[in-house]
C-alpha cells in the first residue's frame, strides 16, 4: 500500500514576485522509486486572467507602458504634430458645402438650358411670322397697313429678344454651369480620398477652402453683376483654382534637393520639363487659337442677327399702298436670314463651343503649374506617382509618355500633341 505525502513550500523573493508551489512528492513502494521535487505552477484564476490581459494588450500598449514606466517624454512624429483635432470635422463640412453646390450648379444648367432652347423657338417662330406676314401683305388687299404693322412689330419684339439672348449667351452659361458641376465633384472625390486614406493634415481642409472659394469666383451663379463677360477681348484660359500660396522653403539634404529618395531622378524631370513645353506649345496654344476663331464668329452671329431683325422691321414698316418691291424684298428675306444666322449662333451653341476651347486651355495651365511645382518641391509627391497621374491626365500610358518627349522622335516626325483625350 502506497502512501503520498505533499508538503508545499512557499518561496518569496524580490526579483520573482509571483508566488510558486514547490509539492514534494514521496511514494513508497516496494521497488522504492522516490520522486524528489516537482515544481508546478500557479493555476489561481487571477493569475490566468493577468496572463491573458497581458497577451491580448498590443504591441502598443506595452510600448506606452515601457515609455512611462522609463519616464521617457513621448514625442509625436512631424506628420502627427501637423494635425488638429477640428481637421475631419472641418473636411466633412467643406463637404456638405460642395454637395450644395454640387446640386445648385446642376439645376441652373438645366435651367439655362431650358432658356436656350425656348428663347432659340420663340425668337425663330416671331421671326418666321413676321416674314410670312410680309409676304402675305405684299399680295395686297385693304389690309396692307395692317398686317406691315403687325409685321413690324413682330420684327422690332425679336429684335429686343435677340439683343437679350446674345448677351447672355444661355448655352455658354450652361456650359459653365456644366464645368462647375464636374469640378466641385472632382474636388468632393479628392476630400473623400484623403479621408479613406487617413492622416488629413491641417493645411487641408485649408487648401479645401481656398479651391472652393476659387471655383465660386470662376463660375458664378447669378447673372446680374458677376456674369462672366460673353465678348471679351481676348481669349485667356479659364482659371479655377487658386493663387499658389508662398511656402517658406526649409533646408533639405542635397539628395532631398536632387529629389533622391523619393522617386525623383534626372531623368524623369527631364521628361516632366519636356512635357509642360510641349502642353504650353501645342495643346495650349491651339485651344487658345480656336477660342478666338470661336469668339469672332460668336461676335460676328450675335452683331448680324439683330441687325438683321431691325433691316426687316424697316422694311416692313415701308409697305403700303404702293406695295413697293424693294421693301417687301428686305421684309420677306432680311426676316429669313435672320432667322438662319439665329438658328446657327444658338442652335449650333457658338458660345458652348466657345467656353469648352476656353476651359481646355484652362486645363492644361493648370497641368503646368501642377508639374512645375512638384518640380520646384519634388517632396510634395513621389515622381513615379506623379509620372502615372501625367500619363492618366493626358490619356497615354507610360511608354507613350516618355516617348512624347524623346528628342529623337521629335526631330524625325512634327511634334504632337501632349493630350489625346481632347
Amino acid at each position: 500500500m502506497a502512501a503520498f505525502q505533499i508538503s508545499s513550500l512557499i518561496s518569496s523573493s524580490s526579483s520573482f514576485p509571483c508566488r510558486r508551489h514547490v509539492a514534494k512528492s514521496t511514494i513508497n513502494h516496494p521497488n522504492k522509486l522516490t520522486i524528489n521535487a516537482l515544481s508546478l505552477p500557479d493555476l489561481s484564476a487571477r493569475v490566468l486572467v493577468e496572463e491573458l490581459q497581458q497577451r491580448s494588450s498590443g504591441s502598443n500598449n506595452s510600448i506606452y507602458k515601457n515609455i512611462i514606466r522609463s519616464n521617457v517624454p513621448f514625442t509625436p512624429s512631424p506628420k502627427q504634430g501637423t494635425k488638429s483635432p477640428t481637421t475631419i470635422p472641418k473636411l466633412y463640412a467643406i463637404m456638405e458645402a460642395i454637395a450644395d453646390r454640387i446640386e445648385m450648379h446642376r439645376n441652373i444648367k438645366e435651367q439655362r438650358e431650358n432658356w436656350n432652347s425656348l428663347l432659340l423657338n420663340s425668337v425663330n417662330a416671331m421671326t418666321l411670322t413676321a416674314a410670312t406676314i410680309s409676304a402675305i401683305a405684299a399680295a395686297g388687299g385693304s389690309h396692307v397697313v395692317a398686317l406691315s404693322s403687325c409685321s413690324s412689330l413682330l420684327y422690332l419684339a425679336a429684335t429686343g429678344l435677340l439683343i437679350i439672348v446674345n448677351k447672355i449667351q444661355p448655352s455658354q452659361l450652361a456650359e459653365e454651369q456644366r464645368n462647375a458641376a464636374r469640378l466641385f465633384q472632382k474636388l468632393r472625390r479628392e476630400i473623400q480620398t484623403k479621408l479613406s486614406i487617413g492622416n488629413p493634415e491641417s493645411k487641408d481642409h485649408r487648401e479645401a477652402m481656398d479651391k472652393v472659394l476659387a471655383l465660386d469666383r470662376a463660375y458664378p451663379l447669378p447673372l446680374l453683376g458677376k456674369m462672366l463677360e460673353k465678348f471679351p477681348e481676348g481669349v485667356e484660359p479659364a482659371k479655377w483654382w487658386p493663387e499658389k500660396r508662398i511656402r517658406r522653403q526649409e533646408s533639405m539634404s542635397p539628395a532631398a534637393a536632387r529629389g533622391g529618395g523619393n522617386g525623383w531622378d534626372e531623368g524623369l524631370e527631364e521628361r516632366m520639363k519636356g512635357v509642360v513645353g510641349v502642353l504650353r506649345r501645342r495643346d495650349k496654344e491651339d485651344y487658345l487659337r480656336l477660342g478666338e476663331k470661336a469668339l469672332k464668329l460668336n461676335k460676328m452671329l450675335g452683331i448680324a442677327g439683330p441687325v438683321l431683325t431691325t433691316v426687316a422691321a424697316v422694311g416692313s414698316a415701308l409697305m403700303g399702298p404702293s406695295h413697293s418691291g424693294l421693301a417687301t424684298v428686305v421684309g420677306v428675306a432680311a426676316g429669313a436670314m435672320a432667322a438662319v444666322i439665329n438658328a446657327v449662333e444658338h442652335g449650333g451653341q457658338v458660345g458652348m463651343v466657345f467656353e469648352m476651347y476656353r476651359s481646355n486651355a484652362g486645363f492644361f495651365s493648370l497641368m503646368e503649374e501642377w508639374i512645375e511645382g512638384n518640380l520646384e518641391e519634388k517632396r510634395g509627391i513621389n515622381g513615379k506617382v506623379m509620372e502615372m497621374k501625367v500619363a492618366l491626365e493626358l490619356g497615354r500610358s507610360l511608354s507613350e509618355l516618355r516617348d512624347l518627349t524623346d528628342s529623337s522622335l521629335m526631330a524625325d516626325q512634327e511634334e504632337e500633341f501632349g493630350s489625346k483625350l481632347f
